[in-house]
């Protein structure tokens, strides 16, 4: 009996340490492009196409960083992409956490009917509804604007099924007892919603920045001039027909893929709460 609880035990750590092997393996895979492209960001264009490869830049320059601001207005599109990418992430969280909170605790009549037309609006590809909202932006002359770039994508039926979804979990008590005290809906969302929700509210102000800022195609459509370009387009714009700027474009991923990093970094308390509650109580 001993030496089979032995032979169990030593099992159990054969396959943890093969777990900690294989997610090690991942975890170098998945990081490997963005190490390749941030020291290739600082490699000449000779050095980056060396045989045998240099994984560490043997003289390394910052004239990539430096031709990208000369030759272009990278620091216009990424001051764009930081307008449009923070902008959407607060007025998703703003809407989604009110529109969660009718959803999940007020009562009105087709609360029910109204929740899941708006989420079965998840189910349409993207792609269907860009005539059409690039129509209303022509209308509303909002083509090549702040408020083209943002305002479309503010509508998140994700954000709000996920702000429902918690909201639901947090005890109606609580907010019997603040009306009861005397507060009003508004206080209600503000005193006690919105700091239980805080966990929720940061996975998704996470997604919301990640996603306006990796957006690419309505960007492309909505942004005419070279002035209103996010970072995104205005990197791929280096690929020409004929010549390819390899240094400057690893030198403009870079600068691309800091704003996310930080984001993440900064929330990522609330995200790992956010989505384990979400998983548990949801």
């Amino acid at each position: 009996m001993q030496g089979r609880k032995t032979l169990s035990i030593k099992a159990s750590k054969v396959w943890r340490m093969a777990g900690d092997v294989f997610l090690a393996v991942c975890a170098i895979l998945w990081l490997f492009p963005f190490y390749w492209g941030l020291v290739g960001s600082f490699k000449t264009e000779r050095a980056m196409f060396a045989i045998p490869p240099e994984f560490l830049p043997l003289n390394p320059t910052l004239v990539n960083y430096i031709e990208l601001l000369r030759k272009t207005h990278v620091a216009r599109w990424f001051f764009n992409s930081a307008v449009v990418s923070v902008a959407t992430m607060v007025l998703v969280c703003a809407i989604s956490s009110l529109a969660g909170y009718a959803f999940a605790k007020l009562r009105f009549r087709g609360r029910d009917l109204i929740f899941y037309l708006m989420i079965s609006t998840m189910m349409l590809p993207r792609y269907v509804l860009l005539v059409p909202l690039f129509r209303l932006m022509l209308k509303l002359n909002w083509f090549d604007t702040y408020a083209g770039l943002i305002i479309p994508q503010i509508a998140a039926p994700f954000g709000v099924f996920m702000m429902r979804q918690f909201i639901k979990t947090i005890p109606s008590e609580l907010i019997e007892a603040a009306r009861i005290d005397g507060c009003s809906e508004a206080g209600v969302f503000v005193k006690i919603i919105l700091p239980l929700a805080k966990p929720a509210v940061g996975a998704l102000a996470i997604f919301e920045f990640v996603r306006s800022w990796d957006d690419y195609m309505w960007q492309l459509i909505i942004a005419g001039s070279e002035m209103m370009k996010t970072l995104p387009i205005g990197i791929a714009a280096l690929k020409q027909e004929n010549l390819v700027q390899y240094g400057q474009m690893m030198a403009g991923a870079t600068l691309s893929a800091l704003p996310m990093i930080i984001i993440f970094v900064a929330f990522q308390r609330y995200f790992t709460r956010g989505i384990t509650l979400g998983a548990v109580k949801g």
